[in-house]
């Protein structure tokens, strides 16, 4: 047995990734450093080294554990939706807390910009487009469920629209410095879903 695999092991391990996946939305992929996330987890800085490999392997762990996370959050507001209302409004948040990330806010737009510089950077780290079209799918799966359950029968072609509708329109906003890039989204797929 490795001092990597023992439970103090496996929780240093857990710290580095959280800290990291902190990181990961807060600055983007550059912020991913092995000295910043030792700091963050509050362990020496060999230790990243220690538990990965490279800083690829520790960036593809915080990009899973933070999807995952995402993922997590979606499924529980799916099990909430008996007692939550299905109206347009209620749908139209629901997707965009899974599209966007939950809302905040006190900075909502700075958010939104982060998740889309590492959306986009991904194409740039080949090592992260399996885990990437993977949770990509989760997510897909997850959005046909929450219509399915809110009376909204959708084909995946259908998601996949949303999708592409909501993406347009962040980066639009985005790029026109829009204050409410989640406002601009809400108000469009609002019209796409009434």
């Amino acid at each position: 047995m490795t001092a990597a695999s023992t439970p103090k092991g496996e929780r240093r391990r857990q710290a580095l990734v959280e800290a990291a996946a902190a990181l990961l939305v807060e600055g983007g992929f550059d912020a991913i450093r092995h000295r910043a996330v030792a700091e963050r987890a509050g362990l020496p800085l060999a230790s990243t080294t220690y538990y990965f490999d490279s800083l690829d392997e520790l960036i593809e762990a915080a990009a899973e554990h933070h999807g995952r996370a995402e993922l997590a959050h979606g499924r529980a507001k799916l099990e909430e939706l008996t007692t939550l209302p299905r109206g347009v409004d209620a749908l139209v948040d629901l997707a965009l807390d899974l599209l966007l990330g939950p809302e905040s806010r006190d900075r909502d737009a700075e958010a939104v910009l982060l998740r889309y510089e590492r959306l986009v950077a991904t194409p740039r780290r080949p090592y992260l487009r399996p885990l990437m079209r993977q949770l990509g799918a989760d997510l897909q799966a997850l959005l046909l469920e929450i219509f399915a359950r809110s009376g909204r029968e959708m084909d995946t072609a259908q998601v996949e629209r949303i999708i592409a509708l909501v993406d347009g329109t962040v980066v639009n906003a985005l790029v026109e410095i829009h204050p409410d890039p989640r406002g601009a989204a809400r108000r469009v797929l609002r019209e796409a879903l009434t």
